[in-house]
């Protein structure tokens, strides 16, 4: 459910199309529906516009298979984060048609389009192996109807990667930029760009970099003004500020 779906069935009842017993009936698992291990928030794409967001770790297959599965049935674009290979055929053993990100660790299903953002969202990796944390946020991104521009491996060891693509950085609305190390790159874009810079320490690094501690502290002690940070690792939760950035 959803706020067109919601002003389209109480326009339904009130033209006399709908009974308001038929329309309670619809309506009957607001704000919730209690699966007993799970209490599915139907109600939150009514609140804050995004359908819930399944977070995979600590699901059972069948679990998140079951919380998939009613979050689809409303038909609403389905996202599920950090699942693994048993999860997501769990699900595609329903759904054939949703989309799994091995190195994402997503599970995507489309159902419908949604009001495209009014721009583009870069997202940025520092090096290779800060790929899996941009790819979810691009598939965050993606799913929740961003246009996305993928830039990877330019990190600060080899800044002309970067300033190659200097005219793609000011095209973006909002850059989500994601590094590990000593987390310096996103300094570096918000020195470029007028935009929202949302930085995203990532754990890659070796011990001094305390699994992404170091960069969530450079990161938070930049002094590029324009840049704001998300937890370590945490794609998902840039890409969606990022969404909602670009769709005002």
């Amino acid at each position: 459910m959803d706020t067109n779906r919601l002003k389209s069935l109480l326009e339904q009842v009130r033209r006399g199309e709908l009974s308001p017993d038929e329309a309670a009936l619809q309506l009957r698992d607001l704000p919730f529906e209690d699966l007993g291990f799970a209490k599915v928030d139907h109600h939150r794409a009514i609140r804050v516009g995004v359908p819930e967001v399944i977070f995979g770790p600590g699901k059972t297959p069948e679990h998140l298979a079951e919380i998939f599965d009613r979050l689809a049935q409303r038909g609403n674009n389905v996202l599920a984060t950090r699942v693994t290979l048993e999860q997501a055929q769990a699900v595609q053993a329903q759904y054939p048609a949703a989309i799994h990100g091995e190195l994402s660790r997503t599970l995507t299903l489309r159902q419908k389009e949604l009001e495209p953002g009014k721009g583009v969202i870069g997202i940025i990796s520092a090096g290779t192996s800060d790929i899996p944390v941009a790819e979810e946020a691009a598939a965050t991104a993606e799913i929740m109807g961003n246009r996305v521009l993928r830039l990877f491996d330019v990190g600060v060891a080899g800044l002309h990667r970067l300033l190659a693509h200097s005219d793609d950085l000011r095209a973006a609305r909002v850059l989500v930029v994601c590094a590990g190390m000593e987390g310096a790159l996103p300094s570096v874009v918000g020195g470029l760009v007028g935009v929202p810079v949302i930085a995203v320490p990532t754990s890659v690094g070796y011990g001094a970099a305390f699994g992404g501690i170091a960069a969530l502290l450079g990161m938070i002690n930049s002094c590029a003004s324009n840049v704001s940070v998300v937890n370590i690792d945490n794609g998902f939760g840039a890409a969606y500020v990022a969404s909602l950035i670009n769709h005002q």
